[in-house]
This record gives structure tokens, C-alpha cells and sequence, in this order.
């Protein structure tokens, strides 16, 4: 099959789905590249604590911050289900910088991403990428933002509504009367921008490679892989990624590294018109169509 025949035919199967995406395969050795809409933006949701790691690790490796310092940081005391680590804690907690980074990372705790934010505001994140080269990522608030959204306010039983609310009122212009979906409000990027940030991280770059490699390190360890990883993980290749999830939002970025060197950057942006929080359908539908771009631009 042709590339056009195969990217319409990959886009009815997503709408079938419920599903509008924005995707782009990269092969990080060639260059070569295959995506679906890849220049649409979309709210990043926690995709934005990939360049808050690089930028926190940047600011250690320069020695104005020390990733052995102990933070104190309140617990988040949140019941709703989705979050996850500190931000469901009880009680107040003592955590190295380095093992905030961790817990940003690897289960995506909105609260220790936000101590790590209250050190590097979004502003100053936003600058990093900018003196590294990238145009195409914006970061304009803390993660607990994320958590104040219609669907705090539904019971588990109702939050089928807060998802009907997101998506039935989109704009055509990308606004949103709920600000973390109005990309002009919300932390932002498209599936082009979050795969240059990952060559970046990948191959050689304006990025220290002391943070670079670290930043790897942290991605491979991500234990949330109901995604895209059940496409790209064996025992003959190595899944690195970050997840996002907001609302009717679903993403995940991340290098698929093959055990012959080849190495492919992939970023699925997607939201869904289907008013349910829970969609394994929808996890199923975005890593097959990855998984496919990614096997016609191997097989090119």
C-alpha cells in the first residue's frame, strides 16, 4: 500500500474510533518521517514534564541546584480516581530533588512535578526550550492546574458528563471554555514539536548529553505502558516514554530503540468524541496506528 492510501486509510480507522489525532513517526538515523496531522496542536497535558525534567537537570548540572537537596512537600490529598503518588498522600513528605524527578517521570505525580515547577517555573521552562532551539513547545502552568477541571466536580458515576463538556465545546480555532484544553491557555505542542524535542534528547544537540542521558534513563523507567507500549515493547527493543492524559485527552511520546540500532521517535496526540473516561478501545486504536506508520517507514 501506498503512503496516501495508507495514511487515509489510518485516519477513517480513527474516526470510526472516536478518535482525531495528531501523529508522527521519526527515524532518528534517516530522518525520514511519516505522520497524521502532525503540526496540529494540542494541550500537552503531562507531556509538559518531559522539558521540566530537562530543565530541572540542566539547572543541577550548572550547580544552582543540587539534586540531593531534601524538599518538603505537601501531600496533595486527592481522592478522585487518576492521580497518582504525592498527589494522593496523606501527609507531608521530605523527597530529594533527584527522586521528585523520578516520581515526575515514572508515574506521573502531579505533585512532585509541581515541586519541581515552584523551583523552575513554567516561564523559565519556557525559556530553556527557546535557547534550545524549540519553538514549538509552551509551557504556561504547574500540573495541580490540571487538576481543577469539570470533572472534580462529578461524581465517579457522572464523569461521563465533565467528558461530554469537553467535547462538545471545542472551537474551531482550538478554544476552550475549560482553559487546560484551550491551547492558548494551556501548556501546548504538537506530535512535530514533542518528536524534535526527542531527537534532541536521542542524538547529538544543543542539550547537555549529561541531560540528555538522564532524561532517558527517567523515560525508560515510565511504569505507565497501557498505551503505546504494548506495541513497541519485546524483548528485542527498548520503550521509552512519557504518557498524558486530561479529560478526553490521550497522548504518549517516546523512542522505540531495535536491537540492530535503529531508533524511530513517536508521538500520538489524540482526543476522543466518546464521553467515557475509561477507553481501552481507544489505547488499542492510537498504538496500532503508530505501530503501522512505524512499520511502513521501517519497511520504506
Amino acid at each position: 500500500m501506498n503512503t496516501e492510501a495508507l495514511l487515509l486509510r489510518l485516519k477513517d480507522e480513527l474516526d470510526d474510533g472516536g478518535l482525531h489525532g495528531s501523529f508522527l513517526v521519526r527515524d532518528l538515523r534517516t530522518g525520514h518521517e511519516i505522520g497524521i496531522e502532525p503540526d496540529l496542536e494540542f494541550p500537552s497535558a503531562s507531556l509538559v514534564k518531559i522539558p521540566l525534567a530537562a530543565a530541572t537537570l540542566e539547572r543541577i548540572r550548572r550547580g544552582e541546584l543540587d539534586g540531593s537537596t531534601p524538599v518538603d512537600v505537601r501531600p496533595g490529598r486527592v481522592t478522585a480516581p487518576g492521580p497518582t503518588g504525592l498527589t494522593r498522600f496523606r501527609h507531608p513528605a521530605r523527597i530529594a530533588l533527584d527522586d521528585l524527578l523520578y516520581l515526575t517521570m515514572a508515574i506521573s505525580d502531579g505533585t512532585a512535578s509541581d515541586a519541581l515547577f515552584a523551583l523552575t517555573p513554567p516561564a523559565e521552562v519556557s525559556r530553556m526550550l527557546r535557547s534550545w532551539g524549540f519553538s514549538g513547545i509552551t509551557v504556561r502552568h504547574p500540573l495541580g492546574d490540571l487538576l481543577d477541571t469539570p470533572a472534580a466536580r462529578f461524581e465517579p458515576a457522572e464523569v461521563h458528563l465533565a467528558h461530554s463538556l469537553a467535547i462538545g465545546a471545542t472551537t474551531a480555532g482550538r478554544g476552550h471554555p475549560v482553559p487546560q484544553l484551550d491551547v492558548t491557555r494551556a501548556n501546548s505542542g504538537s506530535a512535530r514539536a514533542f518528536t524534535a524535542l526527542l531527537e534532541a534528547l536521542w542524538t547529538p544537540s544543543e542539550i547537555d548529553e549529561r541531560v540528555s542521558a538522564r532524561v532517558r534513563e527517567l523515560m525508560a523507567g515510565n511504569l505507565l505502558r497501557q498505551r503505546l507500549a504494548p506495541e513497541f515493547a519485546s524483548d528485542a527493543t527498548k520503550w521509552s516514554s512519557k504518557t498524558g492524559t486530561l479529560l478526553n485527552l490521550r497522548h504518549e511520546v517516546g523512542v522505540v530503540e531495535h536491537a540492530d540500532g535503529a531508533r524511530f521517535a513517536i508521538a500520538a496526540l489524540t482526543e476522543s468524541r466518546v464521553p467515557a473516561a475509561v477507553q481501552p478501545e481507544a489505547e488499542i486504536l492510537m498504538a496500532r496506528v503508530a505501530r503501522t506508520l512505524r512499520d511502513h517507514l521501517r519497511a520504506a
